[in-house]
């Protein structure tokens, strides 16, 4: 007889409404792959996007799906050929679904896959540098809620061409992704400017931005201008809509970037300017990389910036949560019988 365990779970495409928390057999893992005890999960829109069927052309879900891909957790089982970890490890990072494989071969080499983090049990492939064992000192739920802001934040930051002390308008700070991006642009030495409501300031500049302009009561561009005649060095975008970005091409000057992250991603010809790079850079994971992003944390400049925090059977009114509410920063959930 099988064990099993609690999940959320989709039954089909859908609206997050429809997602349940229920009991499901625990996956058992296969040649190259390990079984980890989810300590802790984090939730990403990412996770609920499949679900909408927009893509079940490129990724077929086979239902019950269970969500979720980034988490902390310790191994325990390993399967055959399994060397680089051990039962007892502490692991943490980030598996995409064994449906989105191509994508996942973006994200990292060796693709990480995963069964779904928002579980008790989750396998994953062994063999990817989107997974590496936690430090004593990096707390499991923090260690959750870093993988995909933190893998998509540092790409960011390599495209990056700003010198210390040059301006860079960070659009869409308060959200998971901001709350890598912020502080690593910060400690790269950026003056930061975060776009946020007025009770979200004291948030922001918490996670290291040295100037905030609230969205709700000023044009942005405008107001970037007035308080920064000669312009941006970047603006970097984690919020709007691609054609949306347009407008603030005007706000940076000659040889300066629009680096982009969200979906759907800006047209560089709609910005009518040779003197403007404009690049959507997406999540990736090189060797190394989070070991780095657990280094980080440890020394204060990945700081934790959980705004929610679950219990499991909670998990489904948790993605309720995350489309339909504002939130700032990551919402975790934190399996209930462990600490």
């Amino acid at each position: 007889m099988s064990m099993t365990m609690r999940a959320v779970v989709a039954e089909d495409y859908g609206p997050p409404e429809n997602l349940t928390v229920q009991r499901i057999p625990v996956p058992v893992p296969g040649r190259g792959q390990i079984q980890v005890r989810v300590r802790a999960a984090a939730l990403n829109p990412a996770d609920l996007r499949l679900l909408t069927g927009t893509m079940r052309e490129q990724a077929p879900l086979t239902f019950p799906y269970v969500l979720g891909s980034d988490f902390a957790g310790t191994v325990t089982e390993v399967g055959d050929g399994v060397s680089r970890f051990a039962v007892g490890d502490e692991v943490f990072g980030l598996g995409l679904p064994r449906a989105a494989s191509a994508m996942a071969a973006i994200v990292s080499d060796p693709p990480s896959l995963t069964t779904g983090t928002m579980a008790e049990y989750a396998v994953f492939d062994a063999d990817t540098p989107a997974i590496a064992r936690r430090p004593a000192d990096l707390a499991a739920e923090h260690a959750a809620s870093l993988p995909m802001v933190a893998l998509t934040a540092l790409p960011l930051l390599r495209a990056s061409r700003f010198q210390p002390a040059d301006p860079v308008l960070v659009i869409g700070a308060t959200g998971g992704v901001g709350s890598a991006t912020v502080p690593l642009l910060a400690a790269a030495k950026a003056y930061v400017i975060a776009t946020a409501t007025e009770a979200d300031q004291p948030y922001v500049r918490n996670l290291g931005a040295a100037d905030v302009i609230d969205h709700h009561t000023h044009d942005v561009a405008a107001e970037t201008l007035r308080r920064h005649s000669d312009g941006v060095a970047a603006v970097i975008n984690l919020a709007l809509p691609g054609e949306r970005l347009v407008e603030f091409g005007r706000l940076v000057r000659p040889g300066g970037q629009v680096l982009n992250v969200a979906f759907p991603k800006p047209d560089p010809a709609a910005f009518g300017r040779d003197d403007l790079t404009v690049e959507t850079v997406y999540a990736s994971a090189r060797p190394g990389d989070v070991a780095d992003v657990a280094a980080r944390a440890v020394d204060g400049s990945l700081p934790a910036a959980i705004g929610r925090r679950y219990r499991l059977d909670d998990a489904a009114r948790a993605y309720r949560e995350l489309i339909a509410e504002h939130t700032r920063g990551k919402l975790v959930v934190v399996m209930d019988d462990q600490p």
